[in-house]
């Protein structure tokens, strides 16, 4: 494979990529290109997962070795599960079964093309993993810290009462240096840390990963908002406000008919499922009305399906529905494969009634 086709699997579906001249002279130099994606263990899986595992599987098809990396100290320190290690370990476990489902069960090893799995808990026996956290304190100020605090979910006064969350940013930036990272992923929710981990190289003279941002679906009771707030991210703490990757199709349509849709704009939960997991992953969406309003239409791009729904073609109903069967489809593997292997999954659901 070339390094412009390689390049354009890597970055194509993604909202931001900083950073790319490191990019360049990695697929330049023939060696193992290195990716990661960090998580926090913190509960089952939402569709905005999808997006991520949409870019994940575009690296993998690049040649990429892609890490996906469970931070299970960071969610400790975030408080996740009350910071009960062994729950956290569970929900850990349950995210490999997730993500090797959504990638459709590639290769593992540290090799071109490959997937793997680390633990924070691996690294940060080192000494040189805690000297390398210090130096990612040095010279940050206080401010600058609390700046990046909505990478935890929180916002700047919440680490007032506990200096554990101020150190969170600087182990952040440890990982992907002392694991040799040269493509850092994330969400556009995580741009501040990448912003940190690149204002750390410089300081020290470090190599600094190329950044890739994807982009983050809304709340489906949401409009959205500006990109640089995130209130407007789908999350779990709101339930009928996501769509989690076990919802069944009957949910599914039940949480899509109150999800936000306004004839009038081009901004939506459902277009944003449309745009960034149904079309790559599927390539076209029908819509299927009742047989008295209507025939199934078809349609391959975002800009067609919106057109519809505004001149009257879609009613908004069938369109929310079309986008709840599409993304049902899509979860038809992992549905099977947890209905094969239940017992991480009903571990999970146990720790998080």
């Amino acid at each position: 494979m070339d390094a412009e086709t390689r390049l354009s699997l890597i970055t194509g579906a993604a909202l931001e990529v900083v950073g790319i001249d490191h990019l360049m002279a990695r697929l330049e130099d023939g060696g193992t290109i290195r990716a990661y994606v960090g998580f926090e263990p913190s509960g089952k899986a939402h569709v905005g997962w999808k997006v991520l595992a949409t870019n994940l599987r575009r690296m993998l098809d690049a040649e990429v070795n892609v890490l996906i990396f469970l931070a299970d100290w960071h969610a400790w320190v975030n408080d996740k599960f009350g910071s009960d290690m062994d729950k956290i370990h569970t929900t850990a476990k349950y995210m490999e079964e997730v993500f090797r489902s959504l990638l459709n069960h590639p290769e593992e090893g540290d090799g071109p093309g490959q997937l793997r799995f680390a633990y924070a808990s691996e690294i940060m026996d080192s000494g040189d993993y805690w000297a390398r956290v210090l130096r990612c304190s040095k010279n940050m100020s206080l401010a600058r810290v609390r700046r990046t605090f909505s990478i935890m979910g929180r916002d700047e006064d919440s680490g007032d009462g506990d200096l554990s969350k101020f150190f969170y940013p600087a182990m952040q930036a440890a990982d992907i240096f002392e694991m040799d990272i040269d493509l850092a992923i994330g969400g556009m929710d995580q741009r501040k840390a990448h912003m940190y981990m690149r204002d750390v190289a410089d300081h020290w003279g470090w190599t600094k990963a190329t950044c890739i941002h994807t982009p983050i679906i809304s709340g489906l009771k949401s409009a959205g908002a500006r990109m640089d707030s995130f209130d407007h991210k789908m999350s779990k703490s709101d339930p009928s406000g996501a769509i989690l990757l076990h919802d069944t199709p009957e949910k599914l349509r039940k949480k899509m008919r109150k999800a936000y849709l306004d004839i009038e704009k081009d901004d939506s939960p459902i277009y944003e499922l449309l745009e960034h997991i149904i079309l790559p992953e599927q390539g076209q969406i029908t819509v299927t009305p009742n047989p008295e309003y209507g025939e199934p239409s078809t349609y391959d791009s975002l800009q067609g399906f919106i057109a519809a729904v505004q001149d009257g073609t879609v009613h908004p109903l069938d369109a929310k529905f079309a986008v709840a069967d599409a993304i049902s489809a899509g979860l038809e593997t992992l549905r099977t494969h947890f209905e094969s292997n239940p017992q991480l999954l009903d571990s999970v659901t146990e720790i998080t009634i």
